[in-house]
């Protein structure tokens, strides 16, 4: 398998994200308020990761499917869970005809895997095993912990550059007006371009690894190609529900106009199957 170093990158991306926020910590109120925001979004982190199987299932709407009901995605999702060594995770449908998938859960016991009526009508056997396997990685990699922290961390830059205008804008209070406005403006998006790559990264590691345990990444190249056309042909509708829970999904859900790369949740659709061509040694004819 290709080594393209996504744990390291995430790392440092961490490191980048608390550095801006320490950073922007200094510099509001001498640093005296910033324990506070840091307990918000510690409170912010676990309320998302501990629920985050019941918000991104209620914002698409799914519903739980018995084997009798969805018999090929429970057997491919039970050989692939054997295989890893892992539970059996709980399985969902949304009833939308946006082709997609998305995993999530705090941890493997308590994990759900839901695929949209699109996706199951689009894709072919193997290259739905391929998109399966893709998401148990999210889940076996802890990536829904990963982007909450992520998230979080980004919220409490935000709130600290914002509350920079009341605590630290006063030249009494040695500020510069204009820096803090400065920091006020620019800190959250930095801040979201930072959480936005971690996001990037986690999903190339999602495709290597899930590569992997299906041992077929020919079918997940295959599968990404036929969403990047199904999502282009049949987006979400960018509502916010929908827009919080988009970098969990396997596929930009929403049309690549309404999304610049600088800002989006995925890696572009091209370089994804690339990695995956290369990973098997040969091109898609």
């Amino acid at each position: 398998m290709d080594n393209h170093y996504n744990g390291l990158k995430t790392a440092a991306l961490f490191g980048a994200i608390w550095a801006l926020l320490l950073g922007i910590g200094s510099l509001v109120g001498g640093g005296q308020y910033i324990w506070m925001f840091a307990l918000i979004g510690v409170a912010t982190t676990f309320y998302g990761y501990w629920n985050s199987d019941k918000l991104a299932i209620k914002a698409m709407r799914a519903y739980p499917v018995t084997e009798a009901e969805a018999p090929v995605m429970h057997r491919i999702v039970r050989e692939l869970s054997e295989k890893a060594g892992k539970p059996m995770p709980r399985l969902y449908i949304s009833p939308t005809d946006a082709p997609n998938a998305f995993a999530t859960g705090r941890n493997p016991d308590n994990a759900a895997v839901c695929c949209t009526k699109g996706i199951l009508e689009l894709l072919d056997e193997r290259e739905l095993r391929g998109v399966l396997g893709h998401e148990l990685m999210h889940v076996y990699n802890r990536d829904i912990l990963t982007g909450s922290v992520a998230a979080a961390l980004a919220g409490v830059i935000t709130s600290v550059a914002q509350m920079a205008l009341f605590f630290g804008s006063g030249r009494d209070r040695g500020g510069n007006p204009l820096a803090m406005i400065a920091l006020a403006l620019l800190a959250p998006m930095a801040a979201a371009v930072i959480q936005l790559a971690i996001s990037r990264t986690r999903e190339y590691d999602a495709d290597e690894d899930g590569a992997r345990l299906t041992e077929d990444p020919i079918a997940l190249a295959s599968a990404l190609r036929k969403l990047q056309y199904g999502t282009a042909r049949a987006p979400l509708p960018p509502n916010p529900d929908l827009v919080n829970t988009s970098h969990m999904m396997i596929a930009n859900p929403f049309r690549a106009q309404d999304v610049s790369r600088f800002f989006a949740t995925h890696p572009p659709m091209p370089e994804r199957i690339a990695r995956l061509e290369n990973m098997a040694g040969r091109r898609l004819p």
